[in-house]
């Protein structure tokens, strides 16, 4: 099938789709309960909920919306604010290079959509089932059955923690839960030595640079993570094979 020719229907029947959307479901309960935290957190920032909303909706990345939580509560200034949050995903540039050699031949208007629905999880099961870096009929039905099943799994706990949070009782410690829930989604991220040693090397400029203010030390953990990705991705030798036309 042509890049141009799938439609939503086309993209539901088909069996990857479905397969896509299983798969997720195992990590659902998990994504809910981080989506929840979150949720909570800001509801309970004091900052607008209308705000908060439009943020869950639009960033669609936890670990950022916490980042800057603090610096917008705190008042910090505005390029802070987007320093943060640009170097917290900055590791979503290693997934769309990561990505490009299976869906360059889409439009970019499609692209960019597809760059919205991505998360961490659904990339590491896309490349877990499409291994080869190479385009095929089945990766876009896989991509949007897992993709939407983490999208309504993050969305409704987080939207429901926003305006329930105050319903939960402080002493629960969800910031300690968080923090499990981080550290849970952090580990099952871990799959080979690369993201093993840039996830060492992230813990220890965290440590090493806690005392900066705003919490930039996360902004160094993530930078001396990504730095020490690319470097190995491009120590490593590949071979891209040409794109082919789908069929």
């Amino acid at each position: 099938m042509n890049t141009s020719t799938w439609t939503r229907r086309a993209l539901w029947r088909h069996p990857e789709f479905a397969r896509g959307a299983r798969e997720m479901v195992g990590t659902a309960i998990g994504i809910g309960a981080w989506g929840l935290i979150t949720g909570i957190a800001m509801g309970r920032s004091g900052l607008p909920p209308a705000s908060m909303l439009l943020m869950s909706l639009i960033v669609f990345a936890g670990s950022a919306q916490l980042a800057v939580l603090p610096l917008l509560v705190g008042g910090a200034p505005l390029w802070v604010v987007w320093a943060t949050a640009l170097c917290v995903n900055l590791r979503f540039v290693i997934f769309s290079a990561q990505w490009r050699p299976y869906f360059i031949g889409y439009p970019r208007a499609q692209r960019l959509r597809l760059a919205y629905f991505t998360a961490d999880l659904n990339y590491v099961m896309f490349m877990r089932r499409f291994p080869e870096p190479r385009p095929g009929p089945d990766q876009l039905p896989y991509f949007w059955g897992g993709a939407l099943c983490n999208w309504f799994a993050w969305q409704v706990p987080s939207i429901l923690g926003l305006y329930a949070g105050d319903a939960v009782p402080v002493n629960w410690g969800f910031g300690f839960a968080g923090t499990l829930a981080l550290l849970g989604v952090a580990a099952s991220l871990v799959t080979d030595k690369a993201t093993a040693v840039a996830g060492t090397v992230a813990g220890g400029a965290a440590l090493a640079a806690f005392a900066l203010p705003f919490k930039l030390n996360i902004v160094v953990s993530i930078a001396a993570a990504v730095v020490i990705g690319l470097v190995i991705d491009h120590s490593r030798p590949r071979t891209v094979p040409p794109l082919e036309d789908r069929t």
